[in-house]
């Protein structure tokens, strides 16, 4: 079945009871579902947690994409970044909507995102498994480096630690 072609707009919106549903229904690619975890589980965390957002990612107004942001210091990888910091946890572009850029663009997304609801957010950080190859170079590609940092914490293995510097007075520069 051919696939249709790339959605002309991207955007991001936190998930409201009207597309929880929708969110919900993501599937990740059974090879990629290690690293992302399950939605259902997510949306659940996000909810108890008061410095977390769910986000939906969404193709043309459909819901194609999810990820969660946590606002409090110390979120990635016990690595505190002090309060200009927010950490981007499990990005999942459903496995039907895969290999069209929609993971790029869905990342400049929560960054324009960011900067207009979050604007003391000056940092994004992210962990990415060490196995997790295609992943690594779309958060390169999107302007992530490699701080460095591992983190061995969780069951998922070794991990990346990745950084994004945010602001238009920021745009293309990288963190360190």
């Amino acid at each position: 079945m051919p696939r249709s072609p790339a959605p002309a707009v991207v955007s991001v919106q936190q998930v409201t009871p009207e597309i929880a549903a929708a969110v919900r229904a993501l599937r990740a690619d059974p090879a990629q579902y290690a690293f992302v975890g399950d939605v259902a589980s997510n949306l659940i965390d996000t909810e108890a947690d008061p410095d977390s957002e769910a986000m939906a990612v969404l193709a043309d107004g459909k819901v194609v994409g999810f990820y969660r942001l946590d606002l409090r210091p110390g979120a990635v990888a016990g690595c505190d970044y002090g309060n200009a910091c927010a950490a981007l946890r499990s990005l999942l572009i459903d496995r039907s909507w895969q290999g069209r850029g929609l993971g790029t663009r869905a990342l400049n997304a929560c960054y324009e995102d960011l900067e207009r609801r979050h604007p003391r957010v000056r940092l994004l950080a992210l962990t990415v498994h060490c196995d997790n190859h295609i992943a690594l170079q779309a958060y390169r590609n999107a302007g992530f480096i490699d701080s460095g940092r591992m983190y061995f914490g969780e069951r998922s293995g070794p991990q990346h630690v990745l950084l994004r510097t945010l602001g238009s007075d920021d745009v293309g520069k990288s963190a360190a």
